[in-house]
């Protein structure tokens, strides 16, 4: 299988990732100096996660256990630390699909983490800040890998085709690079197809073999970033049709629908707020049920989602508000609280007994984070907080 003769075997025949995988970046420093920490690495499908993994484990030369995160068993984590544990030299256990981990084997690894008796490197498709608990990301170094670029498909393509006197015209190249949407993996798994059916390599064989993938591959190499850029700006900017648009090439791309869900719970809160909070509500509720639903199904919650956010009325004044308060305790305006809110014995005045209001003082500088924008229902909200403060 060309997937697999041409998986690279040091870090130098790595294609894309160079952020990482340069001789002076800091993975390899680390690595040199055998002080790699426990490391999850994240992004698309064939960039490189597990080839990544099994270079270093060459490089540290460390007894290597690989498994899935679908098929290992509590006891098998138990059984490779117990095995090296009077060793002078610590296991590397790498676990691919590791979003998939339950909690129970994620407690598990905890203390081996804890106190090093081994190294985890993990793989996922998925923002580990999402699928891993606080305690497993706070022991642990989490690496983003991007989409491989055309270009580097394209020198790799050519290498192949080079090394196994293949004869491909210019457009079966083409269709080749631009159909695997930065999957490696992908790539030359339809080329091994097309070898497989003893035909010429042309265009109109390999849109037979996955008759999809002028749709996936549409968008440029960075489609899994532009693409829902692409969204998330149509949306904000109210087009439907836009909007409707890029989630479908999302969709027929394979894009996990709760990762979209996921980006339209930020860009309700965002970029709608408090114009119209039903937004967040249904965003929210998009979000688990699409985790259960799944595709086909999936794509109408989605799209329904999607029209119902362009429709809403657009405020950023919380998402503003919040960023203006932490800027400032980043840059070191912090007071101690006022002594008559600490407790109810320091000049403390409760709302309930006033009315629902009274004038008192909650921070011992007065600063200003907050404005509302007049737009749905935060106008509504701005009068009655001006009736609460009696001002209405």
């Amino acid at each position: 299988m060309l997937a697999l003769k041409y998986r690279p075997k040091t870090f130098d025949q790595i294609i894309g990732q160079s952020h990482i995988t340069a001789k002076d970046s800091v993975l390899r420093r680390l690595i040199a100096n055998d002080a790699l920490q426990h490391t999850f690495f994240y992004g698309p499908a064939g960039v490189g996660k597990t080839t990544i993994a099994r270079v270093i484990a060459s490089e540290l030369d460390r007894p290597f256990y690989e498994k899935n995160a679908t098929t290992v068993k509590v006891s098998e984590l138990r059984e490779i630390f117990a095995k090296h544990a009077n060793a002078l030299q610590k296991p590397l256990l790498f676990i691919d699909e590791v979003h998939r981990l339950s909690k129970t084997q994620q407690e598990v690894l905890l203390p081996f983490m804890e106190n090093y008796n081994g190294l985890v490197l993990g793989a996922s498709t998925e923002n580990p800040y999402f699928s891993l608990t606080p305690a497993i990301r706070s022991r642990s170094q989490l690496v983003e890998l991007h989409p491989i670029t055309e270009a580097d498909l394209q020198a790799l393509l050519e290498r192949v085709i080079a090394e196994e006197g293949l004869d491909i015209d210019r457009a079966g190249r083409a269709f080749l690079t631009s159909s695997a949407n930065g999957d490696i993996r992908t790539m030359l798994n339809l080329l091994q197809a097309a070898l497989d059916s003893k035909a010429p390599v042309t265009p109109e064989l390999l849109r037979s073999i996955r008759p999809n993938a002028a749709i996936i591959g549409s968008a440029s190499a960075d489609a899994h970033y532009d693409t829902i850029s692409a969204l998330i700006k149509s949306v904000r900017g109210s087009d439907i049709d836009a909007a409707l648009y890029y989630l479908a090439i999302l969709i027929e791309g394979g894009e996990p629908p709760e990762y979209i869900a996921r980006r339209m719970v930020i860009l309700a809160s965002e970029d709608i707020g408090n114009a119209n909070p039903n937004a967040l509500n249904l965003a929210v509720s998009t979000m688990q049920a699409v985790a259960t639903i799944g595709y086909p199904e999936a794509r109408i919650l989605l799209g329904q989602c999607v029209v119902y956010l362009c429709s809403c009325p657009k405020s950023n004044s919380s998402y503003k508000g919040i960023n203006e308060a932490m800027q400032a305790v980043r840059s070191g305006d912090i007071d101690t609280i006022p002594d008559n809110i600490k407790n109810f014995n320091s000049g403390y005045r409760y709302p309930h007994d006033y009315g629902g209001y009274v004038e008192q003082s909650y921070m011992k500088k007065k600063r200003k984070f907050f404005e509302f924008i007049p737009v749905g229902f935060e106008k509504t909200l701005k009068e009655w907080l001006q009736k609460i403060r009696g001002r209405g």
